[in-house]
């Protein structure tokens, strides 16, 4: 095993704890009646999957959203609904990420929308005041890069983009798929589920790679 300098996050599902039905509610609330089917843990559907690979702004979603339901909905209604997704930011987590930084390179790749990461990187993601920006060398959220995991094009472009070797890189992500195609790039890998306190069997693997380099 080549030891691990770099270690890739998903961010929902692993660093937010996800409430999905919480997020489903609210649309059903406000008029999106099969946002049931529209919404996803792990890959979006319909315009909802739009958002989340940069085919339309935000705004263009709204407008698309009203449409799709003959409804007036607000901005902020939509905003709302969608940030029904975050249940928690566990505060042991963005600690122990601040002592990964410390000796590895981190990144975040995450299929994200610009409601939750616009959020994420002000103050308010933490109660210690941090965005996400301090706990992550670089982020590269599916919006912003045009593609969505488990396409291996978006793996692709991180790896080119942050001169990744993959066989020194640990990738945790809470989707099966999304980490068959990690182990196909030559990944170490782990799979937590939600809500998973993920630091022991990370650290294992860490401590893991330190003794058979």
């Amino acid at each position: 095993m080549v030891g691990i300098k770099n270690i890739i996050f998903d961010l929902g599902g692993v660093i937010i704890d996800l409430e999905r039905e919480q997020s489903v509610k609210r649309f059903i609330e406000i008029g999106v009646s099969d946002a049931e089917t529209l919404l996803d843990p792990y890959e979006q559907k319909g315009i909802f999957l739009e958002l989340e690979n940069g085919s339309l702004t935000f705004p263009q979603f709204c407008d698309k959203l009203r449409a799709h339901t003959g409804k007036n909905i607000s901005e902020e209604a939509i905003s709302h609904a969608w940030k029904g997704f975050i249940m928690d930011v566990p505060a042991y987590k963005l600690e122990y990420l601040l002592e990964l930084r410390k000796k590895y390179k981190l990144y975040l790749l995450s299929n994200t929308n610009p409601v939750i990461m616009d959020w994420a990187r002000t103050p308010q993601f933490t109660p210690a005041g941090r965005p996400i920006t301090d706990y992550f060398d670089k982020i590269y959220a599916s919006y912003e890069i045009g593609i969505t995991k488990p396409d291996p094009a978006i793996f692709e472009y991180m790896i080119r983009d942050a001169g990744l070797d993959p066989s020194e890189s640990l990738f945790v992500d809470d989707g099966k798929r999304n980490v068959e195609v990690g182990e196909e790039f030559g990944f170490l890998t782990y799979q937590p589920f939600n809500k998973e306190d993920w630091r022991k069997p990370v650290q294992a693997i860490l401590d893991q790679s330190k003794s058979t380099k």
